[in-house]
């Protein structure tokens, strides 16, 4: 998968059920997901505190879901990172499973 920020690379760990950001070849960021036909629901991202605010989770779930879309994947979001996420950036809308989608993506929160 592409280098989302400079110094972040983001890998599939299927046998996880987890997307992993990695810093110099250490896991400091982890998508968890479960994995239900033909989508993916995605449950909780996860950053080490002494990574947070440097763009890994954003970076994280931005290649998460281009690797999900070149899958030809649909997403359930139940992640609220996630969901605002995809709330910023309405070019990923279009994965979320119509019929599952989670948590209304863009809604406020309660």
């Amino acid at each position: 998968m592409s280098d989302s920020a400079a110094h972040v690379t983001v890998r599939d760990n299927p046998e996880a059920r987890t997307y992993e950001a990695l810093v110099d070849d250490k896991v400091v960021g982890t998508l968890i997901y479960e994995p239900e036909g033909r989508r993916l629901v995605l449950t909780h991202a996860i950053v080490e505190p002494s990574y947070r605010d440097q763009g890994v989770a954003s970076a994280m779930v931005r290649d998460a879901l281009d690797d999900i879309r070149v899958r030809g994947l649909t997403v359930t979001v139940y992640c609220s990172f996630v969901r605002e996420f995809i709330a910023e950036h309405p070019e990923y809308a279009d994965l979320v499973d119509a019929e599952h989608p989670g948590r209304a993506v863009g809604a406020p929160r309660v």
